[in-house]
């Protein structure tokens, strides 16, 4: 199976690269499914239905979240409707919407998606290792599932690292989001599991962290917000991670970076 895995688009910049890279992409590729994190998509903070129509209509299988999760206050009603959206799954019981799917892929095999949150440097939430675990409880690879995703949504690289080889042998992938800056440790661990740190962020690099510059730096010379963060406007990168499976495994065969387009170096497929 071929798998991309769409880091957080940031804004209409990011957006744009998603909106005008993928469907080339998917084509050139022949992916068989397309995951976005798409929690910072509507101006920086949050998601709309709308945005995640947007996706839907240009071949994104399952958009998921993070800690931003509920800043546009419409995705609420959305989420509980939409199958395809996700929340992390160690949210509190009761929270609105799922935290993991069970989706058929364009050759018909069958992806489960599973996003989780860390806790250094968070949101006290649930243990995301207890979580994942119920959550992956009666599936097996290359038996009843053919390809496990895990979005690690976490600040601390040790914790998605940890969570990446907790489940080495057991999920086909498991990468990283939240920091926004691609990481350079694509590879397949010891058991199998497709691995990287965080994916990065689609969006303007010229930027910090996808928000324009001088807010941002403001906050941190002179500890004072003096005005809202807003997304930075200038060419987005799209920048992603690749994975091959064995169909018959559902284990990695392949990782690769993937960055097109805007200010970073691309990075294509060999």
């Amino acid at each position: 199976m071929k798998v991309l895995y769409i880091g957080d688009v940031v804004g209409k910049s990011g957006r744009k690269a998603v909106l005008d890279h993928l469907p080339r992409l998917r084509e050139e590729l022949a992916l068989d499914f397309v995951v976005v994190n798409g929690e910072n998509s509507a101006h920086g903070f949050g998601i709309t239905g709308a945005i995640c129509e947007q996706f839907f209509d240009i071949g994104v299988d399952v958009v998921v979240t993070g800690n931003h999760a509920w800043d546009q206050r419409e995705i609420i009603d959305y989420i509980q409707n939409e199958p395809r959206l996700l929340r992390p799954v160690n949210y509190p019981e009761g929270t609105p919407g799922q935290g993991m799917g069970i989706y058929t892929a364009q050759n018909g095999q069958k992806v489960v998606v599973i996003q989780a949150m860390g806790r250094l440097f968070m949101d006290p939430l649930d243990d995301p290792f207890a979580a994942v675990s119920r959550a992956m409880l009666n599936k097996r690879l290359g038996e009843n599932v053919d390809f496990v995703l895990i979005d690690v949504h976490a600040e601390a690289t040790s914790e998605k690292m940890a969570m990446g080889h907790f489940f080495d042998g057991r999920a086909s992938m498991v990468v990283g989001t939240h920091s926004h800056i691609p990481t350079a440790d694509a590879q397949i661990l010891p058991g199998g599991t497709a691995y990287q740190t965080d994916a990065g962020m689609c969006g303007d690099y010229n930027s910090v962290i996808g928000m324009t510059k001088g807010p941002a730096i403001e906050r941190f010379t002179t500890k004072m917000p003096k005005q809202r963060l807003e997304p930075a406007s200038g060419e987005g990168t799209l920048c992603a991670v690749y994975v091959e499976s064995d169909d018959a495994t559902g284990l990695a065969k392949r990782i690769s970076p993937l960055r097109v387009g805007g200010r970073l170096i691309e990075v294509g497929l060999n």
